[in-house]
């Protein structure tokens, strides 16, 4: 039997009900598109937004290979590129498709040709959320409730986003997470808060586990009403508005304010720090869960990178689903799940859309070309970044450290069919690039004869009194079979069946 990716076009059967933990590799927007209306309780996210640090960080510790700060990952470099023209022109069709008001959709239109002009940048990145979010309305339960989590410089935009997304009246908190750290400004006021714009989809969302209408705590004197008692003999007040009543029960503690004092994880913890220099404290996701959800609800984290959600929910008794664009997250967060919970792979969930072969590779190449080629620089222990894609034939580079500095091997992938004119142009590239020494050739489908004597011409690389092949070619199943390229830095060949790569 053929061994195909861990399944992921029908990963969710028809049903609403969700049953199984899932760790899922590939870009949200897709996999959300094969989730079943109404599937999920709460709904986290924190979306990159000049985050590169993390991924940059992520990439040194499982690859152990250098990495230039100016280098910006894939997953976090907005531009609007042909792909978001295109989104950009639909936006109006999407809009109206969703049930979005007309008003709304005139104002969006006269907003995205404001921002071509003065913020390209941020006009992709909010073009890119906006898909994601009517994705999110649509999977989220009646009940449900969406955090999203952002910075001060994107969350006014946000907002406005998500009014249309889910109506204005469905906007819930703007809680503000107080850091008791951060920049220390010299011209302005210090920032030490993040962002949390919290939305429901109807009226009768949860809260603190409960419905809507017996959720509010209150000291007596704190509005008008009436004092009375239920039948397990609780106190409460009773306030009638829009024709109910609502009861405040004087036993339980009060609401909490939308300002939350929760720390940063300190620099020098071991217990819970990943490294991340924005990894956020499970004591924040804690009460996010606590607030909206119940044991047995499930959790979906779109954008799960180390995994604070993911370990918040297993930990509270949550159902969950994680799903990132890099593969290294995925793997970062298995094995944060197999060594500090003692949760396996297969027993106490499913990853799903990690090529493990040929053919599951050819699979993710037929379903998202773009994607394949960031796994297969990945697997090779590439450095794969937006910027390479599409440009001048580069889809990722592995770096090495030389007396001189910085130096670097450039990736090209190819999934489709071959032809000796594919190493030419390679070559091309390779001598034009300023700190390329090498250069490497990822393929689905094995070399023709005329690819590897086009290799051969390239010549060697000589460092240090050994040489290597300035130009060479893997075939992904070199790269599954641990195979790599050969190159002055020990890289590592991130093969999925490899565990216990992560320090902990």
């Amino acid at each position: 039997m053929k061994q195909l990716t861990h399944h992921l076009p029908g990963i969710f059967d028809v049903s609403p009900t969700i049953t199984k933990n899932r760790l899922i590799y590939g870009d949200n927007l897709t996999i959300m598109r094969t989730m079943p209306n109404a599937c999920v309780d709460l709904i986290y996210l924190d979306p990159p937004w000049n985050s590169k640090k993390n991924y940059n960080l992520i990439y040194k510790r499982l690859t152990g290979q250098p990495v230039p700060e100016q280098e910006e990952a894939f997953c976090d470099t907005w531009e609007m590129d042909a792909e978001k023209e295109e989104m950009a022109r639909k936006m109006p069709i999407v809009l109206r498709d969703y049930g979005v008001d007309e008003d709304i959709v005139l104002f969006w239109k006269a907003w995205i040709d404001a921002l071509r002009h003065t913020e390209p940048k941020l006009l992709a990145y909010l073009i890119y959320m906006t898909y994601r979010l009517f994705e999110m309305r649509r999977i989220l339960k009646p009940t449900g409730s969406l955090y999203l989590h952002c910075g001060y410089e994107v969350s006014h935009y946000i907002k406005v986003i998500m009014d249309g997304v889910f109506g204005q009246k469905n906007f819930r908190n703007e809680i503000i997470w107080y850091k008791n750290s951060g920049g220390i400004g010299r011209s302005a006021f210090n920032k030490r808060h993040d962002t949390l714009l919290n939305y429901s989809k109807t009226n009768h969302y949860y809260y603190d586990g409960k419905a809507v209408g017996d959720l509010r705590e209150q000291s007596e004197g704190t509005f008008g009403g009436y004092f009375g008692y239920d039948e397990d003999g609780r106190r409460f007040r009773g306030v009638r508005k829009a024709g109910r009543v609502y009861k405040y029960y004087m036993d339980e503690p009060k609401n909490p304010d939308d300002v939350w004092l929760v720390p940063q994880i300190p620099e020098r913890d071991k217990k819970e720090r990943l490294g991340y220099p924005t990894q956020k404290p499970i004591a924040l996701l804690n009460r996010i869960v606590n607030a909206s959800t119940r044991p047995g609800d499930v959790i979906f984290d779109p954008f799960c990178g180390c995994g604070t959600a993911v370990y918040a929910a297993h930990l509270l008794g949550r159902k969950w689903i994680g799903c990132d664009i890099a593969i290294l997250s995925v793997r970062l967060i298995r094995d944060v799940l197999f060594k500090r919970y003692g949760l396996k792979e297969g027993a106490h969930y499913e990853v799903s859309g990690v090529p493990l072969s040929v053919e599951g590779a050819e699979d993710l190449f037929d379903r998202d070309a773009r994607q394949f080629q960031h796994w297969a620089v990945e697997l090779a222990g590439g450095f794969s970044s937006s910027k390479y894609s599409g440009d001048k034939g580069i889809d990722g580079r592995i770096h090495f450290e030389i007396k001189d500095g910085l130096r670097n091997m450039i990736l090209s992938v190819k999934g489709g069919k071959l032809s000796p004119a594919y190493v030419r142009e390679l070559r091309g590239v390779l001598e034009r690039e300023p700190n390329s020494e090498m250069a490497g050739f990822i393929c689905l489908q094995p070399p023709t004869k005329g690819m590897d004597e086009e290799a051969a011409k390239v010549g060697i690389y000589m460092l240090q009194g050994t040489s290597y092949d300035r130009l060479q070619i893997r075939t992904v199943q070199a790269l599954l079979d641990g195979k790599g390229f050969d190159t002055p830095s020990k890289v590592k060949i991130l093969g999925w069946q490899n565990q216990g790569v992560l320090p902990i």
